[in-house]
């Protein structure tokens, strides 16, 4: 893990409260309108998550998981700010091109079916899964929002490196394995 950073990764503040419980171990990603004809890329192995409410809505979540919203809403700071808290290391990355695939990935994630194939049918058929293990700070560093953070875009360089040096990993060493085997069996169902 590297010592400090300061890349971003934008996503709903739903998924990051589920990575941040440890009911969610990959994020699903097609990517931002700015990110031009290619979409999303992997640019970055670590990063800090960048919780975000827009395009988020309770009936884009599974239907068990859709207090996920409130309690994101819930822990937002004052306005202009924002809460850095979650670190995650990508592990694996599948680029899936296959949709009979899509149900498979019900369980490793909280967003509903039709959010998942949505995204999977925007533009070029496909999305990105990222394999994370994910880390918490005890106490959120607190940013100032910047208007260069909007936009649909995953990507964000924050204005300051922050230390990593504080983190604990969400899952044990034990509930990480299994959350890559689950995943393995995707990557493996995909070849």
């Amino acid at each position: 893990m590297q010592s400090q950073n300061r890349i971003a990764f934008k996503e709903w503040g739903a998924v990051c409260a589920a990575l941040e419980q440890g009911t969610q171990s990959v994020i699903v990603r097609k990517g931002g309108i700015h990110e031009g004809e290619a979409g999303f890329r992997v640019e970055h192995s670590e990063f800090w998550m960048f919780p975000t409410r827009f395009h988020q809505g309770a009936d884009q979540l599974q239907p068990a998981k859709s207090s996920l919203l409130n309690q994101t809403l819930s822990k937002e700071p004052e306005s202009g700010k924002l809460n850095l808290s979650l670190y995650s290391v990508v592990e694996a990355v599948l680029e899936l091109k296959d949709p009979a695939l899509l149900p498979r990935l019900q369980s490793l994630q909280v967003l509903n079916a039709e959010t998942i194939q949505q995204r999977f049918e925007y533009k070029n058929p496909g999305l990105f899964v990222l394999l994370v293990r994910v880390f918490r700070r005890e106490q959120p560093v607190e940013v100032e929002q910047e208007s260069r953070f909007a936009g649909c875009h995953s990507w964000v360089e924050l204005s300051q490196d922050y230390t990593t040096a504080d983190l604990k990993p969400v899952l044990n060493p034990e509930q990480f394995q299994e959350a890559q085997q689950a995943f393995q069996e995707i990557v493996d169902s995909a070849q």
